[in-house]
């Protein structure tokens, strides 16, 4: 029987009671909660954060990363505490570092330290909740971009919400996907993360869950019940944990849109963003341009319109960046980034100066004055001069202070879909032995499919790509392209 339907409703009303008598004191206390970056909870088996600068999107400053790795160090040690649970007050989870305050100390020589120490406590923060000791829930319920993702993604379980709004948005600023994104995203399937590097395009919503970035999908007013039933867990496995989640899952609806990355359009990503130049990615985009389907067409050349809008610079040192971590362990990426930080706090590049500037001080709506302001007059030899282990600003960046940790590999995939390769292994034996009507693929794979929610979704987007899906008489057969 799953988790919830073992829990008593007396246990659960308890934790519900408790969650208000929270939510009453903090109403009660709001001149002193104001002050305060971070709140801290209570909850019956549960200690939870929230990101508390509701204003600014729960954006991270030096006070932010300080006040909440002091709480986690405790919460990791204490006996009272076994889930971590981390939510954002407002309509953000966070929306990445307060990257204004981070230029300004940036651009005097005297206050540079300071820039370069908040990369250095925020991405030890981000390694320091990878090494949880403890479940670690991550409520997504709202935006969360940047540093919010860094906080995040290591979680084994990361709960998107239709308000979650994912986002990589650094090469908008004229800066690299950072917080360990080297390490993660190229661990998604196929080339999706390279396109996130690079474009900061946004996935909302379901979209997370489908792409892996989120673990779990419910409704955003799912989440007060969900809080109550991890609080009324006693003592538990991370499988209870996970079976907990799902039972709040929710199923698309008839009107709900799908996912812009699906079909075509992602045969068509993987075969651009799988190059390992900028120039070659961009041919193949334009080649996309001419392809017979409407909607690869239109996906090419917006694609192409939005890395025309993103800096040169940047373009060449995310890509450098995503395909050297593929064989990294986060803490390497992770200290790989803290150097290509130092080099963009110093003379490397204008264009980090020129994008936050463009973007979040002046706001202007056109293309910032990027310099290079072409990705041909960029060459790999500035990228490797400036931006390597073998850069002159290297010697900037700070050591990451986390010997201390046990340093374990947990796949933050883990909790996620099944990947396309294992799903593979099951689909393409049935469609290779003749063609099959999706209902019957779908019947043979009903175990598969009863794992998580979402699976028969991803398995459908699977066969329209490697199959020829034909109709007849109202019922689709599938039958396998070929290698």
């Amino acid at each position: 029987m799953l988790a919830i339907a073992r829990m008593s409703n007396h246990r659960v009303t308890t934790a519900i009671t408790r969650t208000c008598a929270i939510v009453s004191h903090m109403s009660t206390s709001a001149t002193s909660s104001l002050d305060q970056p971070v709140l801290f909870q209570s909850n019956g088996y549960t200690r939870t954060f929230v990101l508390n600068r509701a204003k600014k999107l729960n954006t991270l400053n030096t006070a932010t990363v300080d006040t909440l790795r002091h709480q986690v160090d405790l919460w990791s040690k204490s006996d009272l505490c076994q889930i971590i649970i981390g939510t954002g007050s407002g309509r953000a989870f966070c929306a990445g570092g307060d990257v204004t305050s981070v230029l300004r100390d940036a651009l005097d020589a005297g206050t540079r330290p300071k820039a370069l120490d908040f990369f250095r406590k925020e991405f030890e923060l981000v390694y320091v909740l990878s090494q949880l000791p403890k479940p670690y829930v991550a409520v997504l319920d709202g935006i969360t971009m940047g540093g919010g993702v860094g906080l995040s993604i290591n979680a084994p379980f990361r709960v998107a919400t239709e308000k979650t709004v994912f986002a990589m948005p650094e090469t908008k600023i004229g800066f690299f996907p950072d917080v360990g994104a080297s390490y993660f995203l190229p661990r998604l399937e196929g080339e999706v993360g390279t396109y996130l590097a690079l474009t900061s395009e946004t996935l909302v919503g379901r979209e997370v869950f489908e792409h892996g970035l989120a673990t779990h999908y419910i409704t955003s007013r799912s989440v007060p019940s969900l809080l109550a039933h991890l609080a009324a867990l006693e003592n538990p496995s991370f499988s209870q944990i996970n079976r907990t989640i799902e039972e709040l899952h929710i199923e698309r609806q008839p009107n709900e849109a799908h996912s812009k990355l699906t079909g075509n359009v992602r045969e068509a990503l993987d075969a651009a963003f799988c190059h390992d130049t900028v120039e070659e990615i961009i041919q193949s985009l334009e080649a996309s341009t001419e392809a017979p389907d409407t909607r690869v067409r239109l996906w090419a050349k917006q694609t192409l319109e939005t890395l025309h809008m993103r800096s040169p610079t940047s373009l060449k040192v995310t890509l450098s960046a995503q395909r050297r971590g593929r064989e990294m362990s986060l803490l390497e990426a992770l200290q790989m980034e803290i150097g290509i930080a130092a080099a963009y706090c110093s003379d490397a590049s204008q264009d980090f100066c020129t994008g936050i500037t463009a973007a979040l001080i002046d706001k202007i709506q056109g293309r910032p004055a990027w310099s290079p302001d072409n990705v041909s007059d960029v060459s790999s030899e500035t990228v490797h001069r400036f931006f390597s282990e073998q850069s002159p600003y290297r010697s900037l960046a700070h050591k990451l202070s986390v010997d201390n940790l046990p340093g374990r590999n947990f796949d933050f995939m883990t909790y996620s879909l099944p990947s396309e390769s294992e799903l593979l292994d099951s689909i393409q034996p049935a469609c290779k032995k003749g063609p099959v009507t999706i209902p019957d693929l779908l019947y043979s794979l009903d175990s598969i499919c009863k794992r998580k929610f979402g699976i028969a979704e991803k398995i459908l987007d699977i066969v329209h790509r490697k199959c020829h899906v034909t109709t007849s008489n109202g019922t689709a057969t599938a039958t396998w392209k070929g290698e």
